[in-house]
């Protein structure tokens, strides 16, 4: 199937919508009875599943079931759906005959939300069917939507089409109403007195991750300027959250070296890092302006699964990405 501008902003329009309805629905399942949504409903091979994740999967094949345009069959590739297992819209499509894969993150930041710490994002992204080939690069829609906390009146929701920039909009959750806001990148050139990071969310790797880092501000000569309280960390616990934050102008530099700390240390924790739903999104923020790539700089190309480890580097515009990379490169080869 040859897609048309139309058809994609179309498809960006769906994908908006079904993550209203999720937002929703959690919105709902909380208010019910939020205390359930941190029981643990099943350990896979990509994550731990809770029961907040069950719900969110229930409110998504309803909603295909009963929205998505049956002219495009499509493939669903999730959180919760394990490789190998078929999941397409209409029901019982053979995966060869759909003409898009949908790849699908319904909570990403589950543990702020099962806590109401902070908000976590509902991912979705699109790519045209090229079977177990498809990958990231590929993604030509990504949609990501807020989860807010409880007490939070307003939801963002951000979305793009590849070439064709991004769409923002503030959702005010008391009234329903929606209004457009402006995506601003911070267009700094140094990362002195701005929040910039390398994830280590979790006690495994944490040491190493934060020695690179800290050779990383020492090799820019951030390090021994005031102390070197100069640049500040904020570990927010989702990858879309951190996409958020960069394309928003709030974050200049973030990052997820995990895989490559898991693997030099012989951890084998895949599960506990970056997969390809938790980074579908990545077109947003180049839409905006910014960059995301592999530490030494190339496109993503981890394929659309559910179990790759993807490690990824993230900047607010140009020529911050241009200043990091030859430093990480050297560190990449010294540390792991």
């Amino acid at each position: 199937m040859k897609t048309n501008p139309r058809q994609l902003e179309q498809a960006r329009q769906l994908l908006c919508a079904l993550q209203v309805d999720l937002r929703d629905t959690l919105i709902v399942a909380r208010v019910q009875g939020g205390k359930s949504f941190a029981k643990i409903a099943a350990v896979t091979a990509a994550d731990t599943i809770y029961q907040v994740d069950k719900i969110s999967e229930a409110a998504i094949f309803a909603w295909f079931e009963r929205h998505w345009p049956r002219a495009w069959p499509v493939e669903l590739v999730m959180e919760g759906v394990e490789d190998g297992e078929e999941v397409t819209f209409p029901r019982g499509t053979p995966v060869a005959k759909t003409v898009f894969k949908c790849i699908l993150d319904p909570i990403d930041g589950t543990r702020n939300l099962m806590y109401d710490k902070r908000s976590a994002w509902a991912l979705a992204a699109l790519a045209p069917q090229r079977g177990a080939r498809t990958q990231l690069g590929d993604i030509v829609v990504a949609a990501m939507t807020e989860l807010p906390t409880s007490k939070q009146w307003r939801g963002d929701q951000i979305s793009a089409v590849r070439g064709r920039g991004v769409v923002a909009q503030l959702h005010d959750l008391r009234t329903g109403r929606r209004r457009p806001f402006k995506l601003r990148p911070s267009a700094a050139k140094h990362f002195e007195q701005g929040f910039a990071s390398i994830a280590k969310f979790f006690p495994e790797g944490k040491a190493l991750l934060a020695t690179v880092e800290e050779a990383l501000w020492r090799e820019l000569g951030v390090l021994g300027k005031n102390g070197g309280q100069l640049v500040f960390d904020d570990q927010y616990i989702s990858t879309g959250g951190q996409i958020y934050e960069l394309a928003v102008g709030h974050d200049r530099m973030l990052g997820d070296l995990r895989p490559l700390a898991y693997a030099k240390l012989k951890l084998g924790s895949a599960s506990l890092c970056c997969h390809p739903y938790d980074i579908c999104t990545a077109l947003i923020l180049s839409e905006a302006g910014g960059i995301v790539e592999t530490p030494e700089g190339r496109p993503l190309d981890a394929l659309l699964d559910t179990t790759t480890p993807v490690v990824w580097m993230g900047y607010a515009n140009p020529t911050l990405a241009r200043t990091v990379r030859p430093v990480l490169r050297k560190l990449l080869k010294k540390y792991f």
